[in-house]
């Protein structure tokens, strides 16, 4: 059993990974439209872009498929990825989920930034940006990834630190508990925070950074 707490305690301590140039620019630009405090409004627009690149990754990995299916280990390749990238998927359309059921519980309206045509229009952003570095090192777009996902980790353990009543909040929503079956919101959003070192770990993997996995203590990854 992972000790939620623990670990997320952790990610506080652990320094955040040094971002590139691009990925320090798409968080400036995502706090000067949001903010710099997270909010579940500015999580839900996180999230509704996370899952961005592994669509991105996984048809360009078909594409391979289809005119490499002779190549067998390349298309083995390209099969493990397109499995990790459909894992992912779900998992952050999860997230997106909890979070709007989180904020319907609260009564909490959606921020300006997520109607539906500027929202539009952010995703059509990075999907061209996914797309693109796909297109000429789909390993660039892992490294990417990787930094995303810290950020996005080191989000949501400094959210549940900076609301501390989430842990005095039961959580009894059936489908949140569908994601995870723990007794408090402050755990869940802890278990949303682990999934993205989850996600970044896998990103490290696919693109030849094993060495910077971050392992939970006691447990192999």
């Amino acid at each position: 059993m992972i000790d939620l707490k623990k670990e997320c305690q952790a990610t506080l301590d652990r320094p955040r990974l040094k971002y590139s140039a691009i990925a320090k620019l798409f968080f400036w630009g995502m706090d000067l439209v949001t903010g710099k405090k997270t909010s579940f409004s500015k999580a839900k627009l996180l999230e509704t872009l996370a899952c961005i690149p592994y669509r991105e990754w996984e048809i360009r990995k078909y594409a391979h498929i289809t005119k490499q299916y002779a190549q067998i280990a390349k298309v083995k390749s390209s099969q493990d990825i397109i499995e990790w990238a459909r894992y992912a998927q779900d998992n952050e359309y999860w997230h997106l989920l909890v979070l709007n059921e989180k904020m319907k519980e609260d009564g909490i309206k959606d921020a300006w930034y997520l109607a539906p045509l500027i929202r539009l229009l952010m995703v059509m952003m990075y999907v061209m940006i996914a797309r693109t570095v796909a297109f000429w090192n789909i390993r660039w777009g892992f490294d990417f990834n990787a930094q995303f996902e810290d950020h996005a980790e080191h989000v949501y353990a400094q959210f549940v630190k900076d609301n501390p009543g989430l842990d005095q909040q039961n959580m009894s929503n059936p489908l949140v508990k569908e994601y995870a079956d723990l007794s408090t919101w402050g755990d869940i959003f802890r278990r949303i925070s682990l999934d993205e070192r989850d996600h970044m770990n896998n990103s490290f993997l696919y693109s030849g950074q094993e060495a910077s996995i971050v392992r939970y203590e006691g447990m192999p990854i």
